[in-house]
């Protein structure tokens, strides 16, 4: 079974993606924080975070407790129904050591099942402490008054049955258990207060009317019925549970969370069950997969992917249909920013980092043209600078998902029809912005200028309200000087950006190849390496805990809105 996504509220795209005012912009991936994937069970998330509920509870308590050791006084008459200041304290001491695990549980973001299970341990065990004092010691005292007790009959049982009802069913509705462990301690809940009661009477006189038998039979009453509700409770918990767990597996991986989602999809944080390797997937909505074209279009498309072999293209594991209908392929996860993000944070690259990172994409690109592939949406969101193999400033290209094969001799079962235009407006070609379906390579050499025009001048080409306004400018206007804009670029980096954002194709680098040749020649080309690199993460190891994987999205004309 495969999790029904529910619809979630979208997120615009980040600034180094789309522009304000552009009312036709699609949904595009919020920026999440990049989390290890740890061996870490479900189980043990939800109880950790009902733990902590508690701990707030039990600093309630202890807040009361500190009130009542503050008005009792110092000396209290052995002879009265005051609270005695030694369980006041006592009352402090448990709530305090409550308190303290909360703390813990707080501070300490993943603990191992066996530490929860002693930190619940811990938080029942005082809150059992404390009643059975009351029980013990205070309702005799403060209850069963004179001395020596009597018994109260039903109106003292009812009494003492509420709070462990209360304790006995909290147990079972908040703590996540099997039947069978949540029926062994809660047994030994239900059992005491008639324990306590049958010590504490028996030497009590007997009121008239109100026999123990009276009273035993209201607590064990009491006691049974809130047992049962607490262990049914937590069987029902227990089970949806586990089809919660089996919704969220699609075949052999795990669901975690959602990492965003687009006009063409979704795309998920997922965990190989056996491998426990993290993951990304990435569904193709039902209503796009439903037509027999268009999903043989993109099984024809992923196996082609599957087939890049690149260090710096993002590795694609494996693909199939989910039981909704939707398409969906399964990629390595990547911890890292996103070049767009890393350039908000840090600002514009040194022009030999911009060019060492690059000559990576170059290279990745190569092999998707050697192999007939066009990415056509490349931009500073679908690359991601990350540490991978003890290497840094590692540049990956993510999302092919609107690659196009020209290998493909008809192209009738084409996704892209001509008039509707498919990427990113501040970083799609001429030819995208005309509506083309023809789109080949030299299309993904203009958009790699103007990632690269970004990377050194913290913005894109063109800056436009509308996607009108974009279309013109990519197909009319020529984009500022870069040097105009940053004055420390070398002239012949800058020569090398100019030539990629020519309008004409044949004006521009013909093949990512030969981008990779002229940058190569570039004279700050060497200014950077992998030593400057690792010393850059060194000194920013906050950098690593971003990560953007952006799943497409689709624009169309204004007038086929």
């Amino acid at each position: 079974m495969t999790p029904t996504r529910p619809a979630e509220p979208t997120v615009p795209r980040p600034p180094d993606q789309d522009q304000p005012g552009d009312p036709w912009q699609e949904t595009q991936v919020k920026p999440v924080p990049a989390v290890a994937l740890q061996p870490v069970s479900e189980i043990q998330q939800l109880l950790q975070k009902r733990l902590r509920f508690l701990s707030l509870l039990m600093t309630g308590g202890l807040i009361v407790n500190v009130l009542m050791v503050v008005g009792t006084g110092a000396a209290v008459d052995a002879g009265t129904r005051e609270v005695p200041p030694a369980w006041a304290y006592f009352g402090v001491g448990v709530f305090g050591v409550g308190t303290a695990a909360g703390v813990v549980l707080w501070v300490r973001r993943s603990l191992s099942l066996r530490q929860l299970r002693a930190i619940e341990l811990i938080l029942f065990g005082a809150l059992y402490a404390h009643w059975l004092s009351v029980h013990a010691f205070i309702y005799p005292r403060l209850v069963l008054f004179p001395q020596p007790p009597v018994w109260y009959g039903p109106t003292l049982a009812h009494a003492v049955s509420t709070p462990w009802s209360i304790l006995i069913i909290l147990y079972g509705i908040l703590i996540p258990n099997t039947w069978r462990r949540c029926a062994a301690v809660v047994g030994v809940m239900a059992v005491t207060p008639l324990v306590i009661s049958v010590a504490n009477g028996l030497a009590a006189q007997v009121t008239e009317g109100h026999s123990p038998l009276n009273y035993l039979s209201v607590v064990g009453f009491w006691m049974a019925v809130s047992a049962a509700i607490a262990v049914y409770g937590s069987h029902r918990i227990d089970v949806l549970r586990r089809e919660v767990a089996e919704a969220h597996r699609l075949g052999p991986y795990g669901l975690v969370r959602k990492l965003g989602e687009g006009g063409m999809g979704e795309v998920w944080l997922a965990e190989h069950r056996l491998l426990k390797r993290p993951c990304a997937v990435k569904f193709i909505r039902p209503e796009l997969a439903s037509n027999p074209a268009v999903a043989a279009r993109f099984e024809r498309e992923v196996q082609a992917v599957t087939g890049l072999t690149h260090f710096n293209t993002v590795r694609v594991y494996d693909y199939g249909r989910a039981d909704d209908g939707s398409f969906y392929y399964v990629m390595e996860y990547l911890d890292g920013p996103t070049l767009g993000r890393l350039v908000r944070d840090h600002g514009p690259l040194e022009p030999g980092r911009a060019v060492y990172l690059l000559r990576q994409l170059c290279g990745a690109i190569s092999e998707a043209h050697a192999a007939g592939l066009v990415h056509r949406d490349i931009k500073p969101g679908n690359v991601l600078v990350t540490a991978l193999g003890g290497q840094y400033d590692v540049a990956k290209l993510l999302d092919f998902g609107l690659v196009q094969d020209l290998s493909t001799v008809d192209g009738g079962d084409r996704l892209t029809a001509a008039g509707v235009v498919m990427g990113t407006p501040a970083y799609l070609c001429p030819e995208q912005a005309s509506g083309s379906s023809a789109v080949d390579a030299r299309g993904d050499v203009y958009s790699l200028g103007a990632v690269a025009f970004f990377a050194l001048t913290g913005l894109p080409p063109f800056e436009r309200a509308t996607l009108g306004e974009y279309l013109t400018a990519h197909l009319t206007q020529e984009p500022p000087d870069l040097r105009d804009l940053r004055a420390d670029v070398p002239a012949d980096l800058a020569a090398v950006v100019a030539r990629c954002l020519a309008k004409n194709p044949t004006e521009r680098f013909q093949s990512a190849l030969e981008l990779d040749r002229a940058l190569a020649e570039c004279h700050c080309a060497s200014n950077w390496s992998a030593d400057r690199a690792a010393r850059w993460w060194d000194k920013h190891p906050d950098s690593s805990k971003l990560v953007g994987m952006a799943p497409t999205a689709i624009f169309h004309k204004p007038e086929e809105i």
